[in-house]
C-alpha cells in the first residue's frame, strides 16, 4: 500500500505522531500491518513480523501500539478511512446520482484490485473486533444513505429510500468487488460499476408487455 500520510488515522490509546518523519513510520507500520495480516490472518501475524516489512525497530512499534490487537483496529479504521477517500477522489464531478453511484463502485473496485487484503483484514474483524467490524459497515451505509437522500433532494430518487437501501445497496457493491476485483478481473471496474448502475436505474422487472420497465 501506498498512501499518503494524510490518510493516516491516528491509533487509538498512544502517542500521535507530531512530525514528519513520525507520520511517516506510522504510515510503513500500517501498511506493513496491512501486509502481514493479509498474508497470514490475525492469529498467525506478529509484530515482528510487521517491523521486518516496515523496516523499523520493535521501539517504534511500541510507541504507537500497545499490542497487535491494538494495530489491527488502528488498521482496519485506516482502511475504512482511504476507501472513504478514494470513493471521495472519484465523486468530485458528477452530473446526477446515478453518476455519483457508478464513480463510487468504480473507485471502490479499483482500491480492491490494488489491495485485495482489505477483504481478508475486514472479514477477520468481524471475530478479532467486532465494534470494528460493524463500524466499518455501519459508517458506509451511512455514507450510501446520505447520498441517497441527496439524489432524492436533487431529483434523481424517489422519495422513500431508507437506510435498507443503503444497505442492499452495500451488499451489492461488496460482493461485486469480491467477484470481480478479489476472485477475477475479467471484467474492468467501469464495466461492473455499470452492471450496478442499471440495476439502480432501470431494475431488472419486465413490463406486461414483455419489455423492461425505464
Amino acid at each position: 500500500m501506498d498512501i499518503a500520510s494524510s490518510a493516516i488515522s491516528p491509533p487509538t490509546g498512544k502517542k500521535q505522531p507530531r512530525t514528519e518523519r513520525g507520520r511517516k513510520t506510522l504510515r510503513k507500520l500500517l501498511d506493513a500491518a496491512a501486509i502481514e495480516f493479509g498474508e497470514k490472518g490475525f492469529h498467525e501475524a506478529s509484530i515482528s513480523g510487521i517491523t521486518r516489512r516496515a523496516g523499523t525497530a520493535l521501539g517504534s512499534f511500541y510507541t504507537y501500539f500497545d499490542s497487535k490487537d491494538e494495530i489491527f483496529r488502528a488498521l482496519v479504521k485506516d482502511m475504512s478511512v482511504q476507501v472513504k477517500q478514494h470513493a471521495a477522489t472519484a465523486m468530485a464531478d458528477w452530473t446526477n446520482a446515478i453518476e455519483r453511484e457508478h464513480s463510487a463502485l468504480s473507485a471502490f473496485m479499483q482500491f480492491a484490485r490494488e489491495h485485495k487484503e482489505i477483504y481478508r483484514i475486514i472479514d477477520e474483524a468481524e471475530f478479532v473486533d467486532p465494534e470494528s467490524y460493524r463500524s466499518h459497515y455501519q459508517d458506509t451505509a451511512n455514507r450510501i444513505l446520505e447520498r441517497l437522500q441527496e439524489g432524492h433532494e436533487n431529483g434523481d430518487f424517489h422519495d422513500g429510500l431508507e437506510e435498507g437501501h443503503a444497505w442492499a445497496i452495500m451488499g451489492m457493491n461488496v460482493f461485486l468487488g469480491l467477484r470481480y476485483g478479489i476472485w477475477s478481473e475479467e471484467k474492468s471496474a467501469e464495466e461492473v460499476a455499470s452492471i450496478a448502475s442499471s440495476i439502480l436505474e432501470k431494475g431488472i422487472v419486465k413490463d406486461k408487455q414483455g419489455s423492461r420497465l425505464d
